[in-house]
């Protein structure tokens, strides 16, 4: 969405007089004869004159000297050439013309945009010139996505449309310093299909975390808890028997304390999941590796895949990949990365996210001291990758997937068909039994963060778990 102070007073595009079917995208693009729209070039209208600086003289000739305000104002420079906006209908994108919206509310300004020629669809016909701006690939927002926990009982991340309040919000950021226009790229009528607010997030996600602080707090039934925006009886039990095949909670006298165990696991900032892979990493001895692990998967993904490189990216990434698994790779991008002396350079010659990696790193130390604190051991398995996988099955049993005769995955609890994510070390790779980190719905559901385990280790970390998913597996 361009939003920028400085904009000349918006265009309105109103319903029917676009391309049929309302499929169009906004781009703004120079005037002239390349633009679709024509003719000769229009009066351009006199822009509002940026207000005084409220800054010291100094401090605005060091402000002026930042790369980041130059850039900004080369982009002005080019947004200043821009007159006239250009439709493009497309149908793989179910989309709205602009918008646009002052702040304060104010309309009374608006126009009709003009129609113009009908491009390619998925083609962006923006003239070469220095003036014009160049949009990313676009991607329509999705409805609700079968397999969200109201429907499967999975937790997957899944595409979402804004609601209203979101988009009325946004809008606040044209106006940041001067008058501005926010231009949106979907059509008016689908602007009114939206929720008129967004579901809040604890209605949405995985409870188990929330529970297990709340009984570390000892709320009194953490069952009937009064929350502002309550979640549903379904989420909140299921969130419970979660916890009791980590083995958090039990219940005694009809009600539910933690164990000694999920105690523990409560003083971690983390998933209990991941909390109760570091505290059974001392069995396995590979507290350190666990460590590292389950730090690089609590931040952004440490990889970079630009993809006009992408064979170069293969080659260079060749010499961390492990057949064991995504998160075995991660290990050795972090263990290269530390004997690298955390060179930035390095990180730029092997793709790798610096920042990302670094911050990994101080979330590794906070979780190690949290260790320390409970006088746990810091054992290395010492390059036994068994130990490792051993780990995370009794950890993730309950994110893990078969392969199918058919040679497709299914989830071991609800059997929904997945598929392995095309980033993983393991896309082109079959193997029997994985576990997974995280399932992400685009138009298929796929899984990310695997591990290959045996299906013998998932039995022994909860056996009456497995037996009940076999028995109605018959049934």
């Amino acid at each position: 969405m361009p939003e920028e102070a400085g904009f000349p007073p918006a265009k309105r595009f109103r319903p029917g007089c676009g391309p049929p079917g309302g499929r169009v995208v906004m781009l703004l693009t120079a005037g002239g004869g390349g633009g679709g729209g024509g003719g000769r070039r229009q009066q351009q209208p006199v822009l509002a004159q940026p207000a005084a600086s409220p800054y010291p003289e100094a401090v605005e000739r060091q402000r002026r000297s930042l790369p980041i305000f130059q850039a900004r104002g080369q982009l002005l420079a080019q947004l200043r050439n821009l007159d006239s906006a250009v439709l493009i209908g497309g149908p793989p994108f179910s989309g709205h013309p602009g918008v646009p919206h002052r702040p304060g509310g104010d309309r009374s300004h608006e126009q009709d945009l003009p129609r113009h020629r009908q491009a390619p669809p998925g083609r962006l016909p923006l003239p070469a010139g220095p003036a014009s701006v160049r949009l990313p690939a676009l991607r329509p927002a999705a409805p609700r996505l079968p397999g969200s926990p109201e429907d499967g009982g999975l937790e997957v991340l899944a595409v979402q449309r804004v609601s209203k309040t979101q988009a009325w919000q946004r809008t606040g950021r044209a106006g940041r310093e001067d008058s501005g226009v926010c231009y949106r790229l979907y059509t008016e009528d689908e602007f009114e299909k939206f929720d008129k607010m967004t579901v809040p997030e604890i209605q949405r996600c995985n409870l188990a975390g929330v529970m297990l602080q709340l009984l570390a707090m000892k709320v009194p039934d953490v069952l009937t808890f009064d929350f502002m925006s309550k979640p549903s009886p379904d989420h909140i039990q299921a969130a419970v028997a979660q916890l009791e095949l980590l083995g958090a909670l039990e219940r005694k006298d009809e009600q539910l304390t933690l164990t000694p165990l999920g105690r523990k696991m409560a003083a971690f900032p983390l998933e209990p999941r991941f909390a109760k892979a570091i505290l059974l990493s001392p069995k396995f001895h590979c507290t350190e590796e666990m460590l590292t692990i389950v730090s690089l998967l609590s931040v952004d993904s440490v990889l970079c895949n630009p993809p006009s490189r992408r064979d170069e990216v293969q080659a260079v990434r060749r010499k961390f990949v492990s057949s064991e698994g995504d998160h075995v790779t991660l290990l050795n991008v972090y263990r290269a990365f530390r004997s690298a002396g955390g060179n930035k350079d390095w990180c730029k010659e092997n793709f790798v996210n610096s920042k990302n990696v670094m911050l990994a790193g101080e979330v590794r130390a906070q979780l190690r001291d949290i260790c320390l604190k409970m006088s746990m051991p810091m054992v290395s398995s010492r390059g036994d990758v068994e130990s490792i996988r051993r780990c995370l099955a009794h950890s993730l049993f309950m994110s893990t997937a078969e392969l199918q005769p058919d040679g497709t995955y299914a989830t071991t609890d609800t059997h929904q068909p997945v598929a392995i994510h095309p980033s993983s070390v393991l896309f082109h790779c079959r193997p029997a039994c994985v576990v997974y980190t995280e399932l992400l719905y685009t138009n298929r559901c796929y899984m990310r963060g695997l591990c290959v385990v045996d299906a013998d280790w998932l039995y022994e970390a909860a056996p009456d778990y497995f037996r009940r998913k076999l028995r109605a597996a018959r049934d």
